[in-house]
């Protein structure tokens, strides 16, 4: 199947949702929670992942984690990963609760599609020191795509993970997954990286990227994705494309905001203050810009 139509495919079948200049969103995606070992990429941000969503949650935003939230590809049995971020689930739990969490579905946690295995996984979790169940997400229903639709202007934004039409991470997804499991996992840690990921090729993430702008063109739809790892937030004259980034980068990282109908492109990271002291700070990179500019049916 084309690129194109896959993307098609996600817009027309995704959860529609109206938003006004009250709304508040916060987009962060490619987090890849791992088992708090010497693989898992996110546990180096992890504090700062907590502080942003405590942030986040005390300011009423909805948050959209928009795919590859967990990273299924490499780990197999979600409790180990649960386990390893139990703090941060119990924030992304208040989210849920407050009926302000929207769960996308990427390429490395696309098994977030089988109800049965979200039921079993996510819905409730063993507590071995009150050996008891209890609830997590009881009722989740990730969804492959999210349409905003402004409610004045009638703007819609397309949001998804972005794996749709990148064939080796979409569809032969099965067999980069058993690759990643079993070959470059292991590689990576001495310093191989994998191929045929966006992430780490930058020919694949260009041409991801051109996929992207097509499909913009098209059909004059503001788009915001992940799956890159790059975070991108256009300039002037350039097509309404915006790319959250992701939570596993070195030097911290980064979101999309939307508030007051404005959209902006934010960083948080670990700083020095002028005492030698380390605090979390978040800083806006890009933006803000009214979301009405990035209309393409204008």
């Amino acid at each position: 199947m084309k690129a194109n139509k896959r993307l098609t495919k996600a817009f027309k079948h995704a959860e529609n949702r109206t938003f006004d200049k009250n709304s508040k969103y916060i987009f962060f995606s490619d987090c890849h929670r791992g088992d708090d070992s010497v693989s898992d990429e996110f546990i180096r941000n992890q504090n700062i992942f907590l502080h942003a969503l405590n942030y986040y949650y005390k300011e009423n935003y909805v948050y959209v984690e928009a795919g590859d939230g967990d990273e299924l590809w490499e780990y197999k049995n979600f409790s180990v990963i649960r386990l390893a971020h139990t703090d941060v689930f119990t924030v992304m739990k208040k989210f849920y609760d407050s009926g302000r969490f929207i769960m996308l579905y990427g390429n490395h946690n696309i098994y977030l599609k089988s109800k049965h295995f979200v039921r079993s996984n996510y819905y409730q979790y063993y507590d071995l020191y009150n050996q008891k169940k209890v609830d997590l997400f009881k009722g989740l229903e990730p969804k492959e795509a999210l349409v905003l639709k402004e409610k004045d202007s009638g703007q819609k934004i397309f949001v998804l993970h972005g794996h749709q039409g990148d064939f080796m991470n979409d569809q032969l997804w099965v067999l980069s997954m058993l690759l990643l499991r079993y070959f470059w996992r292991y590689l990576h840690l001495v310093g191989f990286d994998n191929p045929t990921s966006p992430a780490r090729n930058l020919f694949k993430r260009h041409k991801i990227e051109r996929i992207y702008s097509e499909w913009i063109e098209k059909h004059k739809i503001m788009l915001i994705c992940g799956h890159t790892h790059r975070p991108k937030f256009p300039k002037a004259n350039d097509l309404p494309y915006f790319n959250t980034g992701c939570c596993t980068r070195t030097r911290g990282i980064s979101g999309i905001e939307i508030i007051n109908d404005e959209i902006l492109l934010v960083d948080w990271r670990i700083a020095a203050d002028e005492e030698g002291g380390l605090k979390v700070l978040r800083t806006v990179v890009r933006g803000p810009e009214p979301i009405e500019k990035f209309d393409g049916r204008k």
